[in-house]
Parts: C-alpha cells; sequence; structure tokens
C-alpha cells in the first residue's frame, strides 16, 4: 500500500478499503432494527399488513417496484416474480439501468449474448496489452489490478485517475468524445494495416459499413474532435496488436449514446480479432456486487429470468409454466422512466437509494414524494428511506445465504457468517410476507429453495443455471451456461461460434454525434462524475464508517488551476456548479491534470452536495442509459 495526498491507496491488487472496513456496518448504532410505518417503530404484522391494505387500494400497473444491482440472484429473481405474479405489474426496473445496461445492449447486438467478461479474469494476466475504456479498478475495485500486473495499460479517460498513473500510455480525450476517439482508433488500425482480414471474414459480418463511418474519422481530424494527438492514437492501436483485451466501463457507458460507445469499441475489438479467442477479447466491467446476476433474473422492466426476454411468446410460456401461471403483465418502464412516471401511486424500493443515484435527483426526489405510498428495504436510514412511509430492516451480505454472479459470469456462493439483530428479516421474507398478504403463494423464504425454482427458470436461456446447485457450487467454479448438473460450465463462451443464429459476430455502424448537453456561453465547462475509493454509490453505507470519511468527508469538485482562477476560486474554498437542471456546493480541489474544459465531481453524497441534482437526463435510445458521464456546467463563488 502507499499514501496518496494523505491517504492510504492500495497497490496493485490490494484489498479495498471499502472492504476491510465494511464489517463495521454489520452493527453499526445506525442500523435498522425494526419496522418504521410513518417514522414511528411498529411489529412486522402491522407493517406489512398497512403496506398489503394500501396495495389492494391501486390498479396493478399504478404499483411500481424498483431493484438493485447488489441483491443476490435469489432476491432478484423472487422480486421479479412478486412483481409480476402478486403485484401483477409491469412496472418493475432496477439500478442496474444506470449500470451496465448500454454495454449489455451493445454486447447483444455484436454477439447475441451479454456476459461481462466472456472470459475468465485470470485470462487477463496473459495479455500484451488491456486497453481500460472508461474505466478506474484502482479505486472501483482495486483487487481487480493484480489482474493486469503483467500487462501495459492503456487507459482512456478525461481525468488522470490512479488507473491512468499507471498506464503506459493515457489517453485524455474531451468528456463525452469517446464514440470519435474509438472511431478513429478503427481508422487508424486499417490504414496502418492492424487488422486481421482473416478473422474479419471468416467470423464476422457488417465490417464494410462500419468502416463506411470509421473511414472518416482520420487521427488528425480525431484529435480536433477528442484533444488526443494522432501520434497517441497511432502508438494505442500498434499496441494492442498481439495478446490484447478491451474492457469498458461506465466512463464510456453511462451516456445517452452509450450504447453506440460501446459497439464502437466492440467494432475495434472485432477489427483486431480479439473475441472469441484465447488470449485475447472484449468484456465490461459491472459496477456492482451482482451486476451480472442482478440483470439476468427478471428485475429489469424487459427481461425474464435466465436473460430471457419478456416480449417472447416462448419465453413467457415456459416461464408461466414454472410460475403456474396462466398470465404475464408485459414490458414496462426503464428505470429513470419509472421512477418520474407521474401515473404511479406506490412504489417498494429494495437495494436502491435514487433520491442521491438517479439523475436529476431533485425531481426524482419531488416524484417519490408525491406518492400515496413509498416502502424502502435497507439496513440503513438512506436518503430514499427517510422519505418512505414504511421502513423495513433487512439482513445484509454476512447475516444471509445466497449466490452472486460476478463479472466472467462465474456464480458464486455467499454463506452466511453470523445472525442477524433482532428484528431484522431477510428481502426473501419480506417478500414472503406480503405475497400472503396479497393472498399469493408461492414465494420461499429459503434461499436454497428459491434458488432451485430459478435453476428451473432459467433452464434453456442464454444464462441458463439450470445445472448449477449449492452442493457443487461448494467445490467447483461455474461459469454460465450450464445446461445439466453434468456440464462443467463455459467459462470462454464463443471460441467456437458467436450466438446469433449464423454463428458470427456483427460489427454495428456507429457514428459521433457528440453529448446531448454541449457546453455553450451560459454553461462553458463540462462536468463528468464518477467515484472515488473511500465511497461506493450513493454512499448510504461508506458515508457510515468513520475510517472512510475521515478520508473523504465532504462532497468536492476536481478541476485546473487555470480553470479555478478564471472563475476566482482557489483551492479548499467552496464553490458552486451549476447545470441546467440545479446547484451543488463543493470544496474546490485544484488538479493540474485535469483537462481545463472539464469538472469533476464524486457522486456519493446528499443534500445540497448531489452531484446528481446537475446530471442530465437524457436517455440512450436502446439501452435508456442516462447520461451521467457529461453535461453542461458554470462554476461561482459561494
Amino acid at each position: 500500500m502507499s499514501v496518496i495526498d494523505g491517504q492510504v491507496a492500495p497497490g496493485p491488487g490490494g484489498l479495498c478499503q471499502k472492504g476491510w472496513t465494511a464489517g463495521e456496518l454489520l452493527r453499526h448504532p445506525g442500523r435498522l432494527t425494526t419496522p418504521l410505518l410513518h417514522g414511528s417503530p411498529v411489529s412486522w404484522d402491522e407493517a406489512l399488513d398497512f403496506v398489503a391494505s394500501r396495495i389492494k387500494e391501486f390498479e396493478p400497473d399504478e404499483v411500481a417496484v424498483f431493484g438493485g444491482g447488489g441483491l443476490t440472484n435469489e432476491k432478484a429473481y423472487l422480486l421479479g416474480k412478486f412483481a409480476r405474479v402478486a403485484l401483477k405489474t409491469s412496472q418493475i426496473d432496477y439500478n442496474g439501468r444506470f449500470c451496465m445496461s448500454s454495454a449489455a445492449a451493445a454486447g447483444n447486438k455484436a454477439f447475441g449474448l451479454d456476459r461481462g467478461m466472456p472470459f475468465p479474469l485470470s485470462d487477463l494476466s496473459g495479455a500484451d496489452t488491456v486497453l481500460l475504456a472508461g474505466s478506474n479498478p484502482a479505486e472501483t475495485m482495486p483487487p481487480f489490478l493484480r489482474h493486469l500486473e503483467g500487462a501495459r495499460l492503456i487507459v482512456i479517460d478525461p481525468r488522470r485517475t490512479p488507473t491512468a498513473e499507471r498506464a503506459t500510455l493515457h489517453l485524455q480525450p474531451a468528456p463525452g468524445t469517446d464514440l470519435a476517439l474509438a472511431l478513429g482508433l478503427l481508422h487508424t488500425a486499417v490504414v496502418e494495416g492492424v487488422l486481421d482480414k482473416e478473422y474479419i471474414s471468416e467470423r464476422t459480418t457488417g465490417f464494410d459499413d462500419a468502416w463506411r463511418v470509421a473511414a472518416q474519422w482520420w487521427p488528425e481530424h480525431t484529435e480536433r474532435v477528442t484533444g488526443v494527438s494522432a501520434a497517441d492514437q497511432r502508438a494505442a492501436v500498434h499496441m494492442l496488436a498481439g495478446r490484447s483485451y478491451i474492457l469498458t466501463g461506465r466512463g464510456t457507458e453511462q451516456h445517452a449514446s452509450g450504447t453506440d460507445n460501446v459497439s464502437a469499441w466492440i467494432n475495434l475489438a472485432l477489427a483486431l480479432g480479439l473475441p472469441g479467442r484465447v488470449g485475447s477479447g472484449y468484456g465490461c466491467l459491472t459496477g456492482q456486487g451482482n451486476g451480472q446476476g442482478g440483470r439476468e433474473h427478471g428485475q429489469k422492466a424487459d427481461q425474464l429470468p435466465g436473460y430471457r426476454k419478456l416480449d417472447d411468446p416462448a419465453a413467457r410460456k415456459h416461464i408461466m409454466e414454472v410460475w403456474g401461471v396462466d398470465w404475464l403483465p408485459g414490458v414496462g418502464r426503464s428505470a429513470y422512466e419509472l421512477l418520474n412516471a407521474d401515473d404511479l401511486k406506490a412504489m417498494l424500493v429494495f437495494g436502491s437509494n435514487p433520491v442521491v443515484s438517479a439523475p436529476r435527483a431533485s425531481g426524482v426526489a419531488d416524484r417519490l414524494r408525491a406518492l400515496d405510498l413509498l416502502v424502502v428495504a435497507d439496513f440503513v436510514m438512506s436518503e430514499t428511506a427517510e422519505m418512505a412511509d414504511v421502513v423495513f430492516p433487512v439482513t445484509q451480505w454476512a447475516e444471509e445465504d445466497g449466490t452472486m454472479t460476478n463479472l466472467e459470469g462465474r456464480v458464486i456462493r455467499r454463506r452466511k457468517a453470523l445472525d442477524p439483530p433482532p428484528g431484522v428479516r431477510s428481502d426473501l421474507e419480506l417478500i414472503s410476507g406480503l405475497a400472503s398478504r396479497l393472498g399469493v403463494t408461492g414465494f420461499p423464504t429459503e434461499p436454497r429453495v428459491v434458488f432451485d425454482e430459478l435453476r428451473r427458470a432459467s433452464e434453456g436461456g442464454p444464462s441458463d443455471y439450470s445445472g448449477i446447485t449449492y452442493e457443487r457450487l461448494e467445490s467447483e467454479q461455474l461459469h454460465w451456461p450450464v445446461p445439466s448438473v453434468e456440464h462443467p460450465g463455459t467459462p470462454r463462451l464463443f471460441l467456437d461460434r458467436f450466438a446469433h443464429a449464423d454463428g458470427l459476430a456483427r460489427f454495428v455502424p456507429v457514428d459521433h454525434k457528440g453529448p446531448a448537453e454541449p457546453p455553450d456561453e451560459e454553461f462553458p465547462l463540462q462536468a463528468t462524475t464518477g467515484r472515488v475509493l473511500q465511497h461506493y454509490q450513493s454512499g448510504a453505507q461508506t458515508r457510515r464508517i468513520g475510517e472512510l470519511v475521515k478520508a473523504v468527508p465532504e462532497m468536492y469538485v476536481e478541476m485546473h488551476p487555470d480553470t479555478a482562477s478564471r472563475a476566482g476560486l482557489a483551492s479548499g474554498e467552496p464553490a458552486h456548479v451549476v447545470s441546467r437542471r440545479g446547484r451543488v456546493t463543493a470544496v474546490v480541489r485544484c488538479v493540474p491534470s485535469m483537462r481545463a474544459d472539464a469538472v469533476f465531481l464524486p457522486f456519493h453524497f446528499p443534500g445540497e452536495g448531489r452531484a446528481n441534482l446537475l446530471t442530465n437526463p437524457a436517455l440512450d435510445p436502446t439501452s435508456r442509459m442516462p447520461e451521467f458521464k457529461v453535461c453542461a456546467v458554470r462554476l461561482e463563488r459561494a
């Protein structure tokens, strides 16, 4: 480990500070241990009876469910079933929509299947070069870095992050120009003769259409748009020739063009012949604890268990047979649209804090405040829970059994280590209790029983868990799909063919459009948001841990010293960052490596420090991902 600016920073592959302090939360004095009804402690029966009686007052699609990417597979599965069978509502989505939905959409387009990384993490250790587009694992998941120790790193990020500090080559594009840079690198690969023509001919289709767009992005033109020099573009392409991986993260995905952005990086990977081979490939780094599994089993508006599509008649028939029902609702609204829908009257929130984490957060808070019924399941009083009519205290990671699916598609057992505090129940017990009061059976509370049902529901689907059992997970590493108990799992996808019917990967022609909200005279700077080492997501948990709060106690805004000077600001002073949607108060940090046209804000802080008061809710037309990563702002003295 080392010390940076007085803070503990991990060495490559070291422990994460968030991880080694997580145990403090289990017995934190702010831990919720009894249900709250309008702020007052009540019994579980009273709280459950109240919620069920209120739900019965509404039409099915007036009730919504909002889930989370940190829920176990069992919870995510049962929550999706609860919404569609017990509530009979189509209105369910989850915060993973804000995380990996653009990469999932692009992966499905290109490969016919989305699994964050279609190869084991351990494969990265043999790479010559790894390109990280919009990812900062040195802060977001430090243990991941041990897999990159032997590779040259190309890091693409507007900021000089701790990950970029480790890079052999740091490309620093203007915020919102990721797609242009990817097109420029594809153009350079063609002109420099780095293409794998045999691979393109035998394993892909659509290259000519993608090239017609990239042909317009010669390096000097790309440099004018992105700020990345033509020489660095050429250097990056030649570094990628060989055993290389291209990995994307939130920085390139959380845009109104996020799906196209990822498609452009996949196009580059296909042109170089990387996917579907041992020793090279394309992958997406997940952003939440169960970011992969959380989107496979039905808590997303358009999906059923096994990563089936809700509008597929065969998928609906299979799931109805497993669930013993003769009807299912249709596709609902995406997360941001759900949180802002004015025809909803009730919402149940599990494992999420959208009052801080959603874009245009003030509008989301106003809408949740206007509901007739808001129910939150959490283990601390988050900003969303503070607004709720009913709060249920639920178990946490060390207090329950279950499974998670990591970024490489490997299913992992999570074992109970200790009993929860008296008065605390699991999400499965909460869901089952509500379902029984709504007159619906078939909602078990034991994780193993739920998982066995999940296995049947996923059978034959893209993410087939039917051959996975708790017993096998005791001694085996199993990557889905695992279609039978004799099957060894599939650590490497696409080695023989891609998942499209013809077995070929698709180049998807995409072009650069720029941010949905470019800077102008009134708002001349571009703001981008992200995480820091010491905090996680909305900060509802990490802001309660003394060690983490001491390291990063308050909201701040990073900017170049010249940017601060022009605004009459100095390091350590409070400033207002203002967009068309809101105003954030933050302490100025002058960082010489920042671009002079951009500022950075972490999104972990509440109140007047909520970065997402600023962000633009413009949605990607395919993934419905909001544009978290760039919006036009100005600076004011506070």
